[in-house]
């Protein structure tokens, strides 16, 4: 086995080391799950509820040691951290609540009997999480998973290990039986391995470049169950309205967590008008303004780094290309000279007129995209093979109606920042950015499918209908 470490963007310190499993000790975990899923599968459901509020109560004794973790390895503040294991811990109550709204158990009398709506679950789910959220994000794939008597195998983002290893510690906690949950360390090569293991189900949260490489080899897999929940190059068209509010609501659709969110606002649609102008100088004044700093700054940072200068790098030669392409630099996306270079400074890129890449920049570059009139608008945010978030700013209801009815995605918010969500709502897109099992509160979904049943105390009457059909039949 090979070593894997996780580093802080914020000065390259080592926060974590240990070895990568290989193919050999994924296949292993994958056994295990295996053997332990016919007597999780049959524990009564609140038992395993039970097992889900020791977890939550491990969480909860843990909230400023697991949120100082996740700041470390990904460089995001302490006050954005401490909202995310919050938004971990309630995942566990919504959890409970979607399972019963949305997978429980059903019955209906019938003449015979009864009919039955049950819900079963797959078996062996793998889930692959991400770094932008290496808490929230895969903990929204498992904690449903295991309510639905699912066994899960967990590899964590390479870049965010540590925290993956703290959720297993607090799994350890809620007493789970052997071979229910486990986590597998390692890069690329061991989330290979653990996709190409026998497995139920994917659940993946990442980029929509690795979406469609699933998409592809599980196409003659069809047995396994494919939850995506991908990136999105989302349009926050902005029309009319409070300049300076509106303002504020495009720079936290796009900057918010240094650019670093699936649902971040990529592309600004504003009007060919004054107001539009007035906007787009108005972000620019405000993103001038934006605190960026180590996570455990005092007084707090609005964002970090991104997850590595390697990533910065990615970022700005994207950005490069665009301003070889003729794009305006309305705000230069900047890597800043620090002493790592995962910092950077958000850009604002006026795209008009120019044909760009269709692709999502994970980081905190915004492209400006100036309309004759709300029909383009609308076409212009469209335009795009991704369908995660939408979003508008206008204080008319008629356009809102007209904007909601025509826009492609799965979030499509007014007078709000692309990035909002909640636990209690569905959470995924179209095109690109999934494949229609959409996460958050239908997540219960996915974890377990239904099952139809008609049932009799005995086998009676059965004999008379067949003949009452016969004779019925040689009657005709």
């Amino acid at each position: 086995m090979s070593l894997l470490q996780s580093i802080d963007p914020t000065n390259a310190e080592v926060v974590w080391e240990g070895e990568q499993a290989d193919a050999e000790a994924v296949h292993a975990a994958l056994d295990r799950a295996r053997a332990a899923f016919p007597s999780w599968a049959a524990l009564p459901l609140d038992r395993r509820i039970a097992h889900v509020h020791s977890f939550k109560a491990a969480l909860d004794a843990r909230r400023e040691e697991l949120a100082e973790l996740i700041s470390r390895e990904t460089g995001k503040p302490l006050w954005e951290t401490r909202g995310e294991v919050a938004t971990m811990i309630g995942k566990v109550d919504l959890s409970i609540a979607a399972q019963a709204e949305r997978a429980g158990e059903r019955h209906s009398a019938m003449p015979f009997g009864e009919a039955v709506l049950r819900h079963r679950p797959h078996g062996v789910m793998a889930v692959l999480g991400p770094f932008n959220f290496p808490g929230h994000l895969p903990n929204g794939h498992i904690v449903p998973a295991l309510l639905a008597g699912n066994t899960v195998v967990f590899k964590p983002s390479e870049m965010t290990p540590a925290t993956g290893a703290a959720i297993a510690a607090c799994w350890a906690d809620a007493s789970l039986p052997g071979g229910v949950f486990q986590v597998v360390q390692g890069d690329r090569r061991t989330g290979e391995a653990l996709v190409a293991g026998v497995i139920d189900g994917l659940l993946f949260t990442g980029s929509a470049g690795a979406g469609a490489h699933f998409r592809r080899i599980f196409a003659d897999r069809p047995h396994v169950l494919l939850a995506l929940e991908l990136g999105g190059n989302n349009p926050l068209v902005v029309w009319d309205g409070d300049i300076d509010e509106a303002a504020s609501i495009v720079v936290q659709s796009s900057f918010v967590t240094t650019g670093q969110r699936c649902s971040c606002a990529r592309r600004l649609i504003v009007p060919d008008t004054a107001f539009g102008r007035d906007l787009v100088e108005a972000v620019a004044a405000l993103a001038e303004r934006i605190a960026i700093g180590a996570w455990n700054d005092d007084p707090q940072p609005y964002f970090g780094p991104l997850i590595s200068a390697a990533a910065a790098q990615d970022a700005k030669a994207r950005v490069d290309d665009m301003l070889a392409r003729g794009v305006v630099a309305v705000r230069r996306f900047e890597v800043l000279e620090r002493p790592s270079l995962a910092f950077v400074r958000p850009g604002i890129l006026d795209v008009t007129g120019v044909a760009v890449p269709d692709n999502e920049i994970f980081a905190p570059v915004v492209q400006v995209t100036r309309v004759s009139d709300f029909t383009a608008a609308v076409a212009s945010a469209n335009a795009t093979r991704y369908g995660l978030s939408a979003g508008l700013v206008s204080e008319d209801d008629a356009l809102w109606q007209r904007f909601v009815l025509e826009s492609r995605a799965g979030v499509v918010n007014r007078n709000r920042p692309t990035t909002g969500a909640a636990g209690t709502m569905p959470f995924g897109g179209i095109g690109d950015s999934g494949n229609h099992r959409p996460s958050a509160y239908y997540a219960a979904d996915y974890c377990a499918y239904p099952m139809a049943s008609f049932e009799a105390p005995n086998a009676t009457g059965n004999v008379a209908a067949i003949a009452a059909m016969l004779h019925s039949g040689s009657a005709a």
